[in-house]
């Protein structure tokens, strides 16, 4: 295993590496949060891919592979859908916003009454998201160095919280680059191709297994719906997604940019289904399904390449993670913290600043969002330490942001009648319901989402349609921000575009 210890130390000491570096760029609160909002295609599809793409499409796509064939590819599918949807559809009109959160973005189309408690939603979500994330290290540095879990945490953890502190979304962005290399290098033209070979073909995988692993609807109809209701709708609304596409260097780039990672997505979800019903012909009787990958890479890898591969399963974990938290402490400070110490807001909720990274009451941006992002950081892991059950925590996440944000977010989006009043109504019916359907029906069953998302989207319609409309001069101004004529509240130096 010493090739593999060192292919794996290089990789985490590379990240740090990059996160030094990008200290040195993260010079104003919109290069801190954003990435100066000037990626170019290249660099904007890699990162976005490696974002979406994190443990629970790697591993836990392998795992449903392995439990289900090949309808296991559907969750990650769902992500690649959902993905596809927001960058042809949504992802321009978000770009030219100019804003740093959802919540900003509700501020300014309902005329600044609807953020606080989306806030909030948003922020529980990120938190929990970025915790999930973490725990994951456990299994990966367990196959790796076989240390406790509690270790493994705090190891991986503190390199993502490190690298993440020290530049922002610069330092995020280059280490989400290299991530998206490693994961395409390890899993899709390594992993892939040996895993079947392994397994003796697709021929004898089809006689070794029963019919079903190769149904592609075998998974069931209701839980396809229920993967596209979770995660096609939460890539639409999710801060860990949005506040990538604020980086953004152009609307072109948000579209076509997108649209080739959530291809890319389509391809690594059949790609895991694949590796997975390779892993059950090689290991019939495993324990757990999710313990596929990490066997399949032990066993069955040349050393050097095992190392690689490994290395690609954590650079999934931490390119997640280290959006979740990055996301988490954007939401924090920027639609929680600033509103209670009545800091000074720029116009249109865009947070006044100049271009030495200072809002207007004179406090420094880039460094207050860095102590946020290593106090949410230490949060992270102390929670990932003392919680278990991450599936039960993930699913309360996602109920939460799909019930109580999707239909205020995306009405706002798509329908001019939509008011303040319905927006509050939207996000406070529908997460309550989300919450009582889960301790009525219990926290892993389909109908908190379905039924939570239904009562948002009645409440929303009926309190908009019953209350005034949004003041003219509010949707005027959304409307100019929309259009990308109204400009971001901060002097940015001419920076060619990274591509």
């Amino acid at each position: 295993m010493a090739v593999d210890y060192i292919v794996i130390v290089v990789y985490l000491a590379g990240m740090l590496a990059m996160g030094w570096w990008g200290m040195r760029r993260a010079k104003s609160k919109s290069d801190f949060l954003v990435a100066g909002r000037r990626l170019g295609p290249g660099m904007y599809s890699g990162t976005m891919a490696a974002i979406v793409l994190g443990g629970a499409s790697t591993i836990g796509g392998v795992g449903l592979g392995y439990q289900y064939g090949l309808s296991g590819a559907w969750m990650v599918v769902t992500i690649g859908l959902g993905l596809l949807a927001l960058s042809v559809f949504f992802s321009a009109r978000i770009a030219r916003l100019k804003v740093y959160t959802v919540s900003e973005m509700l501020d300014l189309r309902y005329g600044g009454r609807a953020g606080v408690i989306s806030g909030v939603v948003m922020w529980a979500y990120t938190l929990m998201l970025a915790v999930t994330s973490t725990i994951a290290y456990a299994t990966i540095f367990d196959v790796l160095f076989d240390v406790n879990r509690t270790l493994a945490i705090i190891l991986g953890g503190s390199i993502v919280v490190a690298y993440s502190t020290l530049g922002g979304m610069w330092s995020i962005t280059l280490t989400d680059m290299v991530q998206f290399v490693v994961k395409t290098i390890g899993v899709l033209l390594l992993l892939l191709p040996i895993a079947v070979v392994k397994a003796g073909g697709f021929g004898e995988m089809k006689a070794q297994l029963p019919t079903e692993y190769f149904d592609p609807l075998g998974i069931g109809g209701e839980t396809i719906f229920t993967y596209v209701l979770i995660y096609t709708f939460g890539m639409l609304i999710g801060q860990d997604i949005w506040q990538r596409v604020f980086t953004a260097g152009s609307d072109r780039t948000a579209k076509w940019g997108g649209t080739v990672a959530g291809t890319y997505c389509l391809v690594y979800a059949v790609a895991g289904a694949v590796i997975g019903t390779a892993a059950k012909v090689l290991y019939p009787k495993l324990a757990s399904p999710d313990d596929a990958f990490a066997t399949i890479v032990k066993d069955e890898l040349p050393v050097g390449v095992r190392g690689l591969v490994l290395a690609a399963a954590l650079a999934a974990v931490m390119s997640t993670s280290s959006g979740a938290l990055i996301a988490c402490a954007t939401v924090a400070n920027n639609d929680i913290w600033s509103r209670l110490r009545g800091a000074v807001r720029g116009p249109l909720g865009g947070g006044g600043h100049d271009g030495d990274g200072h809002d207007e009451g004179g406090h420094d941006e880039v460094k207050g969002n860095r102590a946020f992002i290593l106090a949410m950081g230490v949060a992270v892991i102390l929670i990932a330490i003392a919680l278990n059950d991450v599936v039960e925590a993930l699913t309360v996440a996602y109920n939460l942001l799909v019930g109580g944000l999707l239909v205020p977010i995306l009405g706002g989006l798509l329908w001019k009648r939509g008011t303040a009043q319905g927006a509050l109504a939207a996000v406070a019916v529908g997460g309550l319901a989300v919450v009582g359907l889960m301790a009525a029906y219990g926290i892993l069953a389909n109908e908190p989402v379905y039924y939570g998302l239904l009562a948002s989207l009645a409440v929303y319609v009926a309190v908009s349609l019953a209350t005034r409309p949004t003041d003219e001069a509010t949707l005027a101004a959304w409307r100019e921000r929309l259009a990308g004529r109204a400009l971001e509240p901060q002097s940015e130096p001419a920076v060619p575009t990274p591509q």
